[in-house]
């Protein structure tokens, strides 16, 4: 009988494109890898040293909820070969795509041993699907994708494979599976397993190239041991989608700093102006600290973002010091579980109301609203909806943005002017947040500018 590998994983995503659909977790099919009913896949891969050519075909066998199961076979070898087979579970996430268990038939004794022992190892490189979860199985794909993307993931039986994984960009790639070149998001990781036989084996550098709506259609993987893994999609049943914007409209990386000034046109004329600074960032969240270096306002605060399929949200804040010569009127709610809510800093216009700040994948015309059953309703006390407008130019001292998009959001806090009216907040690409104005019900208008 065929002994079974198993391994649980360590929880910690023909032709021209069709258009893009929207996206989220519910669309089986608008997914860098389907969970469509019926889908399948045939890869051709191999290894320069180890193992010619060899053809296995995936199929989405099962589905439940956001995860689903894909089982693959080999076809097509020597009466003399034996065939491998097995499957992978995988799940959609907010955080991207994951996989939560496989199994599979013994490692190709020929393939260097990716344990500490020979064994009982589970550990190998023997396969499509096991070339792209190597070290990044949670998530394999992180998302939102956008400019910018980068995380950190463990791998292997003891976690002993780490890679760094950094998004490329949207790059034409040619595979046997399309007549014509397919957009397909590039993904570089470095990959470093230590303690393991096989080291220098387990170890280089892969790349592999993701088309929505169809899954990984290439993977190259670059051996530090000299070696070469590969692996090419040959032919599905499913159908290029056009792959998301990969726009980033706040880049949090670590230790980028920016400069603004906000005032109240009744409450505070005078400029507060304060530095923003990225203190911390790891897997798409990231702490913000902020301090005042001129101005009305003495303040020493931190934010925790998080960049996830459901947006940019605001995690907690933290407010060491917060003082001001400026009499601003009080916002509710009175008995709220943070106490008051605030305006010292511009994160805290920008965040005010409820979450999301703006969605993962930003698209004209898209709106969403405050929920009375959400903790933020709990923290602000504030009802609403926000709205993508579009691209507006925008003109601030740090400079002219062309491209920067406009989010309207109507809000209202009960009892409170200040804490009411419409806020008009403007996202450059690969900048950040440029501009907000804030037309308060009491008939003051907050502005935020960034200066640098």
């Amino acid at each position: 009988m065929k002994r079974l590998l198993t391994l649980a994983a360590v929880l910690v995503v023909c032709c021209q494109a069709a258009p893009a659909q929207a996206v989220g977790l519910d669309d089986p099919a608008a997914q860098w890898l389907p969970r469509s009913d019926g889908a399948t896949w045939i890869y051709q891969w191999g290894n320069s040293a180890f193992s010619p050519p060899r053809a296995e075909r995936y199929t989405m066998t099962a589905r439940t909820g956001t995860g689903f199961r894909v089982a693959w076979e080999e076809f097509g070898l020597r009466p003399d070969e034996f065939p491998a087979n097995g499957f992978a579970d995988f799940r959609h996430t907010d955080a991207g795509l994951i996989n939560t268990n496989f199994q599979s038939t013994p490692v190709p004794p020929q393939f260097p041993v990716l344990c500490g022992t020979a064994a009982r190892c589970s550990n190998t490189l023997a396969g499509t699907l096991f070339q792209v979860m190597w070290g990044t199985r949670s998530p394999v794909l992180a998302e939102p994708l956008v400019a910018g993307t980068t995380w950190n993931s463990v791998g292997g039986t003891t976690n002993d494979v780490t890679a760094s994984n950094r998004y490329r960009g949207v790059v034409d790639v040619s595979v046997p599976a399309f007549p014509v070149p397919v957009k397909a998001a590039k993904v570089e990781s470095v990959i470093t397993q230590a303690g393991a036989l096989g080291d220098p084996f387990g170890s280089g550098l892969r790349t592999v190239w993701w088309v929505y709506g169809v899954g990984p259609v290439k993977v190259l993987f670059q051996h530090t041991s000299g070696e070469t893994s590969y692996a090419t999609l040959q032919q599905t049943n499913l159908t290029p989608l056009a792959p998301p914007s990969d726009v980033n409209l706040m880049p949090l990386t670590l230790g980028a700093e920016s400069t603004y000034r906000w005032r109240n046109s009744r409450h505070m004329k005078r400029w507060s102006e304060q530095r923003v600074t990225v203190a911390a960032s790891a897997n798409n969240t990231s702490r913000i600290n902020v301090l005042d270096t001129r101005g009305p306002i003495d303040v020493n605060a931190s934010y925790l973002f998080s960049n996830r399929l459901g947006g940019l949200t605001n995690v907690t804040t933290r407010l060491r010091r917060a003082e001001t010569s400026s009499k601003l009127p009080a916002l509710g709610p009175a008995k709220g579980p943070e106490g008051r809510a605030r305006f010292v800093t511009p994160l805290d216009l920008m965040t005010y109301g409820f979450n999301p700040v703006f969605p993962s994948y930003a698209t004209d015309g898209q709106t969403w609203r405050s929920s009375r059953e959400s903790r933020d309703f709990a923290v602000y006390g504030v009802t609403g909806s926000s709205t993508v407008l579009g691209t507006r130019t925008v003109r601030v001292p740090a400079g002219r943005y062309r491209d920067a998009v406009a989010i309207r959001s109507r809000l209202r806090q009960s009892n409170h002017a200040f804490g009411s009216g419409t806020r008009t907040m403007y996202f450059a690409p690969g900048v950040g947040l440029v501009k907000i104005t804030f037309r308060h019900a009491d008939g003051s208008t907050s502005t935020v500018e960034k200066t640098g």
